[in-house]
């Protein structure tokens, strides 16, 4: 994705478009080219805004989905934003919904897409293996419903991370504390707009998720994406673009 990085103090981000602002949160393997199809369609009628979450950064004891979210308070403070539009995928959700719960005064409506949170499954029964490619394109291909989506500069980029040990290390923390923060008796009090999207087939956070979510979260809408993946705006960006400007038309 062709956009200039803004590195200001300790923060990274991507920035266009005017109009009701839009904090988009990727995930643990995350990278802003999978919002590629979000950032060109939303800049046109709303501020999008797409930091980059210090999962590498962050001293190892401090790697937890609990400081990432203050990370983002500090952000969102930085960039003197009232209220916000927050978008996640997979951990960037679950991230989302803790600082949702902390902060309900600044979240205006939650997008939740294959979030963590209550029930995932990364990284199945093994954590990826260190050197082995092969491994790493299976893990990688099961993100999505059509493993065409796995593309080689995804694997090598997944690749890259897991022989890094540094990070490899950090994965593993994050990932541990997102299965051990359930949040399923914080939720219900989110009492604002929750749009969810969901691919039928997402296997790590599987429809059932999408379900229990639909049901603790009070004023949730679901919206389900045939032959879909956990992460529908890569695998339908189209589709899942259009269910989301809808529903915003529709709240906000």
């Amino acid at each position: 994705m062709e956009v200039e990085i803004k590195k200001e103090g300790e923060f990274e981000y991507i920035e266009k478009g005017e109009g009701e602002p839009i904090v988009v949160l990727h995930g643990l393997f995350g990278a802003l080219s999978n919002f590629e199809g979000v950032f060109k369609h939303f800049t046109k009628n709303y501020r999008v805004i797409i930091p980059m979450l210090p999962i590498y950064e962050l001293p190892i004891i401090n790697t937890n989905v609990k400081n990432l979210s203050k990370f983002l308070h500090k952000f969102i403070e930085y960039k003197q934003l009232e209220q916000v539009n927050l978008l996640g995928n997979s951990l960037g959700g679950h991230i989302g919904l803790v600082y949702s719960v902390a902060h309900k005064e600044k979240v205006k409506t939650l997008t939740l897409t294959g979030s963590s949170g209550l029930y995932e499954n990364a990284m199945g029964d093994s954590f990826p293996k260190r050197g082995n490619k092969e491994f790493i394109q299976k893990k990688v291909e099961v993100t999505f419903y059509d493993p065409k989506h796995a593309t080689p500069e995804l694997v090598d980029e997944c690749f890259d991370i897991v022989n890094d040990k540094s990070k490899a290390i950090r994965i593993i923390s994050i990932a541990k504390s997102a299965i051990r923060h359930n949040m399923a008796k914080e939720i219900p009090s989110l009492n604002l707009p929750v749009c969810l999207i969901w691919g039928r087939n997402d296997t790590i956070t599987p429809p059932e998720v999408a379900n229990e979510f639909q049901e603790l979260l009070p004023q949730s809408d679901l919206f389900w994406i045939d032959q879909c993946g956990h992460a529908p705006m890569m695998e339908h960006p189209e589709e899942f673009n259009k269910i989301l400007d809808n529903w915003y038309q529709k709240v906000l």
